[in-house]
């Protein structure tokens, strides 16, 4: 799991260095940074989502996803927990679900997360998750001096996350199809869409809540494409 531990360490390292250029940059730079930053992840997520190919079952990942994120209330549990995380370090920072929120999509919603965490488990061989970590730790840095230090604790989830796939990649590879890792890129790709459009104030949308549609939509391929 070395890969996937460089990899936070890089968005730790990452999130330090971006923290204290932010304290160096005027305000109207900070805003137009944040602006370039929502704008790059809706074209990122354009780029993931265009290579979809099973439009009806991403369709219905996200219909079945939303419903049940909606149902288990995600999005209020996870401010809950920024909260309560905010209150315990004693954070003062305004966009730290925001920062938290944004970093861990854009880390571990791609395909490179998936044929990474794989390639380690079964054969030891942790060069993509190390060419990640080069790509993560400088959008950290972008990051974190818009959005503060709720950038570097994305490295939590993305410890549990990438590195459970790592550990399990033996079990799990025989999922893990071309058709189901280009149709989760797809679905990250609609919710990064859908989180740009938050960054940039235009919309409030509850991406979190459309969160299990990353589970879904592996069983539908599985069983349907």
């Amino acid at each position: 799991m070395i890969g996937t531990l460089i990899n936070a360490g890089a968005i730790v390292l990452g999130t330090a260095i971006g923290l204290m250029i932010k304290t160096k940059l005027p305000k109207k730079l900070i805003t137009i940074l944040f602006q370039a930053l929502g704008l790059f992840t809706i074209l990122l997520g354009v780029k993931m989502a265009l290579a979809m190919e099973e439009f009806l079952l991403v369709i219905g990942s996200l219909v079945l996803g939303s419903i049940l994120g909606e149902l288990l209330g995600i999005e209020k549990s996870l401010e809950k927990f920024s909260s309560q995380i905010k209150s315990k370090f004693k954070l003062k920072n305004e966009k730290f679900s925001d920062g938290l929120i944004t970093a861990f999509l854009l880390y571990c919603m791609g395909s490179l997360t998936i044929l990474g965490a794989i390639e380690e488990g079964m054969n030891g061989n942790p060069d993509l998750l190390l060419m990640k970590s080069l790509m993560d730790g400088f959008s950290s840095i972008a990051l974190a001096s818009a959005m503060g230090i709720g950038v570097g604790f994305s490295a939590i989830p993305l410890l549990i996350y990438q590195g459970g796939l790592t550990l399990f990649a033996g079990s799990l590879s025989s999922f893990f199809s071309e058709n189901i890792t280009r149709e989760l890129s797809a679905v990250g790709g609609v919710l990064l869409i859908g989180l740009g459009i938050n960054i940039l104030e235009i919309k409030k949308l509850r991406i979190l809540n459309m969160i299990p549609a990353l589970v879904i939509i592996v069983v539908l391929v599985y069983f349907f494409a």
